[in-house]
């Protein structure tokens, strides 16, 4: 089966076909590192690694870049507020950032850009769109005119004459249109500034992110995502200043978007204030039941937050997870003899699943009733084999599964040795006793038919 995508530009489902060949570049929005991320923001960048690892595990040849905003009124805003400069500040929550994205397991991302390493790529951006008559300048700035750009609005599917200010759109009475946006801002006191030929100053946001992607990717590319508040007038904008830049379109093929993480039915976001940050989650709760939570909802179906539900994902992901521990543990030599036919099954929906739009929800469903089944049945410790690494392809694109066993005290081994050792004697008194003496200490032995053992925490 193909994989298919729902590309927010055509509003349907669509195969995912390179621009060239296998080769597939992706770009998703990154942190603005003004300050710690929330757990919206993590559900964003956890769905798309995810989205990464299964684009791979399709065999396609991705590179995914994901920038880093390290120049924003937020940042210099927040950098006044703790006395430093806005480098330093930017950088010290870049560091912050991949510590939290390391404590999911997010790694998929190739390149993680810093806007300021690329000001030399912007300024020749903004210079050409001027050139071309697409921009202008005014006493505080250069701006894109959205009515050289009649088809501004599509990727939102707003008319152009609705379209209102959004985000980020600063009044000003030299604009030839309130809703024209800034490519340039020229410099204010006590703020942080770069030489360009409109005199100091530093960028907009939306020219960021497309002079990076053309610095990676060209004036074309594959894949864009990011969180569906920017559609609009993020992603609009983009849209407007490369292919008005380069005169090519589409600037992306197909475009992707994450629905909200919601609190009490309302985005969750800092501006409303109704948020928790990823860092104060992960100090009571287990990050790859945090994990579990994102995966385990499909990316463009909105997620109301709670910790009751938390609390079910753990349940779910240790349901998985014994599973898996208990295949690690087998002794049983019996065996099905046709377990191979199960677990290519089970990569069969599995893949049906995730090709249509990564249905992770409907992937794991799969997983469940792969688990209700084999639970039936008798499996040698070969086939237990076959089942943990079919489990270990499916979390290379999950990324949650635990597979590793719980440590045992070298006191307990020895307890475990020494009634082996009565076993052989046929002692079965001391046997029996030492078994005792193993699980009051919170292990399970069990004998294997090649004269062993196995030693496995107590559940």
């Amino acid at each position: 089966m193909v994989l298919k995508v729902y590309n927010t530009l055509s509003r349907k489902k669509e195969e995912l076909k390179p621009l060239k060949e296998k080769k597939i570049n992706m770009f998703v929005c990154g942190p603005t590192v003004y300050n710690y991320i929330h757990i919206g923001n993590a559900k964003t960048f956890t769905q798309f690694d995810m989205i990464a690892r299964y684009i791979r595990y399709k065999g396609f040849d991705l590179y995914y870049i994901m920038n880093i905003t390290d120049i924003d009124d937020k940042i210099i805003k927040a950098a006044k507020e703790t006395g430093v400069s806005e480098s330093e500040h930017a950088l010290k929550f870049e560091e912050e950032f991949h510590k939290d994205m390391d404590s999911l397991g997010n790694k998929a991302a190739n390149n993680y850009p810093r806007a300021t390493a690329h000001m030399n790529a912007i300024i020749k951006q903004v210079k050409e769109l001027i050139d071309k008559g697409f921009a202008y300048e005014t006493t505080d700035g250069v701006y894109f005119e959205i009515d050289k750009f009649p088809e501004y609005g599509k990727l939102s599917k707003q008319p152009l004459e609705q379209i209102k200010e959004g985000a980020r759109v600063e009044v000003n009475e030299d604009k030839k249109n309130p809703v024209d946006f800034v490519l340039w801002k020229k410099h204010r006191e006590g703020e942080p500034f770069w030489d360009s030929p409109w005199g100091k100053g530093r960028p907009g946001w939306h020219i960021e992110d497309t002079a990076i992607t053309e610095t990676f990717f060209g004036p074309q590319y594959d894949l864009h995502g990011g969180a569906m508040d920017l559609i609009f007038p993020h992603h609009e904008c983009e849209i407007a200043q490369m292919e008005a830049a380069s005169g090519k379109k589409p600037l992306v093929k197909y475009w992707l978007h994450t629905a909200f993480l919601n609190m009490k039915k309302e985005k969750m976001s800092k501006s409303l204030g109704n948020f928790f940050t990823l860092r104060e989650v992960l100090k009571k709760h287990d990050a790859m039941s945090l994990k579990y939570f994102f995966l385990s909802n499909h990316y463009r179906t909105p997620v109301e937050f709670s910790f009751e539900s938390l609390a079910a994902a753990k349940n779910a992901l240790g349901r998985i997870n014994n599973f898996v521990h208990g295949l690690l543990t087998n002794v049983n030599s019996k065996g099905h003899g046709n377990i191979q036919d199960y677990c290519k099954d089970l990569l069969a929906n599995f893949e049906d699943a995730m090709d249509d739009d990564f249905d992770t929800p409907k992937a794991l469903s799969h997983v469940f009733d792969f688990i209700r089944e084999v639970n039936k049945l008798s499996i040698s410790a070969q086939e237990a084999e076959e089942i943990v690494r079919v489990f270990k392809k499916i979390d290379g694109v999950f990324g949650f599964i635990s597979f590793k066993v719980a440590e045992v005290p070298e006191e307990i081994t020895m307890l475990a040795e020494k009634r082996l050792a009565a076993r052989k004697d046929k002692d079965w008194k001391e046997s029996d006793r030492l078994r005792d003496v193993i699980r009051g200490k919170g292990f399970e032995v069990s004998d294997t038919p090649d004269g062993k053992y196995v030693l496995k925490k107590k559940k």
